[in-house]
């Protein structure tokens, strides 16, 4: 009961930032392209690597509050145009991921799970005083229903033993090579072929670290695999790969963008 509880506030505060996130749609445009870049090429990766399982959805969200908190350990090092535009990717992400629980999962959406995933998600898109919410509900989700959540549904839960096996590797493959190659080249392919141009105080190679923090990702992942997986079994695979992905993405990002600062 308590992990419905925090999924559904947390697909709120999900549902109000995609809808602030779409007040600046022009803002948008090239971080949602690198979203979908993100999200598309680490799909690719886990199919290719074990055809015919659900779980190659698990490889695709990326969580803002452990990427950001990544980000953090840099301080004052860190360039504020690659926080905005991490986060700006972050939400398009979520957006792009109950797209693909909506298409290609809806058959496996019971009527609780579609309530506090989907419905919440509505819900939160609807809410007046959207900013003033978003203000209240980020620190309660990064700082409680995140860590309480992650705790429950994966540190509690995971198992050394299953390390090397199949899902367990193609999880951490395609999220922490995945991520990165489909963020940069997004990126990169947008800004060559079309008039949508980065930041000033933004470049390619700062990209690439935004691209390693996002593969980060556990909260909607683990979400996202409860509701589409059949057996215990592949669970278990997908929470030590998941665990072991947000690791090596974030001590991947933290050191690129260390040995890349930001000149300000």
């Amino acid at each position: 009961m308590l992990s419905e509880v925090l999924t559904f506030v947390f697909f709120i505060l999900i549902g109000l930032e995609i809808r602030e996130g779409l007040n600046k749609p022009k803002d948008a445009i090239l971080p949602a392209l690198a979203a979908l870049g993100g999200m598309i090429m680490p799909a690719i990766i886990f199919i290719a690597m074990i055809p015919g399982s659900d779980a190659w959805a698990v490889s695709m969200p990326t969580d803002v509050a452990l990427a950001i908190g990544a980000l953090s350990i840099l301080g004052k090092r860190v360039n504020p145009a690659v926080r905005l535009f991490l986060l700006t990717l972050a939400v398009a992400d979520d957006f792009f991921s109950l797209v693909v629980i909506g298409i290609f999962f809806r058959q496996d959406l019971h009527l609780g799970s579609a309530i506090y995933t989907l419905g919440a998600a509505s819900i939160g898109f609807l809410l007046p005083f959207r900013h003033r919410l978003i203000v209240i509900l980020s620190p309660i989700a990064t700082f409680a229903i995140i860590p309480i959540y992650i705790f429950i549904n994966l540190l509690t839960k995971l198992d050394f033993s299953l390390s090397t096996e199949s899902i367990v590797v193609a999880v951490v493959v395609a999220r922490v090579i995945g991520k990165v190659l489909g963020i940069t080249l997004f990126t990169y392919l947008a800004t060559r072929f079309t008039s949508l141009k980065l930041p000033p105080a933004l470049d390619l190679k700062e990209i690439v670290g935004v691209g390693f923090l996002a593969g980060m990702g556990l909260t909607v992942s683990i979400v996202i695999a409860e509701i589409t997986l059949q057996t215990e079994s592949e669970l278990a695979q997908v929470r030590m790969g998941l665990f072991f992905a947000a690791i090596l993405s974030g001590l991947l990002g933290v050191l690129w963008l260390k040995r890349f600062p930001a000149s300000l």
